[in-house]
């Protein structure tokens, strides 16, 4: 028997199939494009999600065909809080507006006075969650509000084409700030605040249950028998699955375009004031928190544009480090949210003089970073949920001098797992084993291999919490 794991990005899907012991048998991907029709917009076309899918599969088969015609599940990970608006015919309406789209910064405030999103959300509203998109729409698009049947998130649409059912999961559902995330149900008062009723949203399942079967269409031209669909999960949850941290005490630091530091919980718990993410985890009586920063990896890519390098040339020039650099560079090329809230919030280089060369400039990149996750850190450990040892994923986990200079600033120990079939693909596909299969999540969510351990260096930690201060006061 074999499983699918489906992970819808912002730029691509990518699919892995793996076996019954877990190994990666074959990989496939689709590219995505991003819509930006007005500043601060961002949306794509729901159909190209699927047509993504279908390529990546289509490659998937190509590599295994006989591996793939033992297909038992399929889940699915997804980009979180995009709004996807349905017809009665199941027909987009218009572009899904997507989890970096700014627009309906005026309506979060609005929200806000209206019901009480952080205590029953769990979190602030944000322009980037589902439901001042949906409030934005009634303004703005008032025909399109009125003619919305239902409401689907990016990964939720897919699996309406995989299944042809409407069902959204816990872990993706708690982004939208409709759900009741204490009791893992939708809320009537949240919905009622963007003139919405449970009859817009999907019915509810847990990530690792049953959501339906594949469709026979698709079976048949896959040439697969009955195959299982899970309720999948956002991309931040799944990669938690992939990594194996779904137990209290866990959890991951993502290195990407973005970062985020995510925490296991085994209770609902928020923290508001410092704009942490209160989220279901995508499997039965668990929780997560989450510090995201909205620009990681993306600090560095930025800077390369604008010296005309590449992001890895610029990370080789900083290795062995022997102290921070004097230069002070705030992250903020996105905005920030935790621990600020912060959408209009700038970056800057402090600091700078004439001696100063490029490679100082490019450590004072990674630094910023660094001090933005320690930020986080600090606005988990308010809640009392900040693990000590974690997982790190993305992309900017390859660079050991970065990694390390994370373990210096934020007093964290990071964990690198064996490079393989890691992340949310992997995540995703775990989902569609305990999906179809009669198994405990403890059997099936393994903890990653890991291959290399970072620990703070003491000769570096007091500097850095100098340095940590001088950032702090600059914002």
């Amino acid at each position: 028997m074999t499983y699918l794991g489906l992970d819808l990005g912002t730029s691509g899907v990518k699919a892995t199939l793996i076996d019954s012991a877990q190994q990666a048998i074959a990989e496939g991907h689709g590219t995505l494009t991003v819509e930006r029709p007005h500043p601060m917009w961002s949306e794509q076309d729901p159909q190209s999600w699927v047509s993504a899918c279908e390529a990546a599969i289509a490659q998937v088969k190509a590599q295994a065909p006989t591996a793939f015609a033992a297909l038992r599940a399929i889940g699915v990970s997804g980009q979180m809080h995009g709004a996807t608006l349905l017809d009665e015919n199941d027909a987009p309406l218009r572009p899904a507006i997507l989890w970096n789209d700014g627009r309906a910064h005026a309506e979060c405030a609005e929200l806000e006075d209206m019901a009480d999103f952080r205590g029953i959300g769990g979190n602030i509203v944000m322009a980037g969650f589902t439901a001042p998109k949906l409030r934005w729409v009634q303004k703005n698009e008032p025909d399109i509000f009125d003619r919305t049947r239902k409401v689907l998130l990016p990964k939720d649409y897919v699996n309406l084409w995989l299944t042809g059912e409407y069902v959204s999961e816990m872990s993706d559902a708690a982004g939208t700030l409709w759900l009741d995330v204490a009791q893992r149900d939708w809320s009537d008062t949240l919905l009622s605040a963007t003139n919405l009723t449970r009859n817009h949203m999907p019915r509810l399942v847990e990530g690792s249950d049953h959501a339906g079967d594949l469709r026979l269409e698709l079976a048949a031209r896959w040439g697969v028998g009955r195959v299982s669909v899970a309720g999948g999960a956002g991309d931040n949850a799944a990669t938690a699955c992939g990594l194996g941290a779904v137990k209290p005490g866990q959890g991951f630091l993502s290195l990407g375009t973005s970062g985020v530091l995510f925490s296991v919980t085994d209770a609902y718990a928020t923290n508001t004031d410092s704009a942490v993410h209160s989220f279901c985890h995508a499997i039965p009586n668990t929780w997560h928190q989450m510090g995201v920063i909205l620009s990681a990896t993306d600090g560095l890519t930025w800077f390369g544009q604008i010296t005309g390098q590449s992001p890895a040339d610029l990370a080789s020039r900083v290795t062995k480090v022997q102290a921070p650099t004097p230069i002070t560079f705030l992250p903020y090329l996105s905005g920030e949210r935790t621990p600020h809230n912060a959408p209009d919030a700038t970056a800057a280089f402090l600091g700078l003089r004439r001696d100063h060369s490029l490679a100082d400039m490019v450590q004072a990149v990674m630094e910023g970073v660094g001090f933005a996750f320690a930020d986080c850190c600090t606005a988990l450990d308010a809640c009392g949920s900040l693990p000590q040892t974690i997982c790190v994923a993305g992309g900017g986990s390859q660079s050991e001098t970065w990694l390390q200079m994370l373990a210096d600033i934020t007093g964290l120990t990071l964990d690198v797992p064996v490079s393989g079939a890691q992340g949310a693909a992997l995540g995703a596909a775990r989902l569609g084993m305990l999906a179809s299969l009669d198994a405990d999540a403890d059997e099936v969510l393994l903890p990653a291999e890991i291959e290399k351990c970072f620990t703070p260096n003491a000769k570096l930690v007091d500097a850095y919490a100098e340095r940590l201060r001088i950032y702090r006061d600059a914002w």
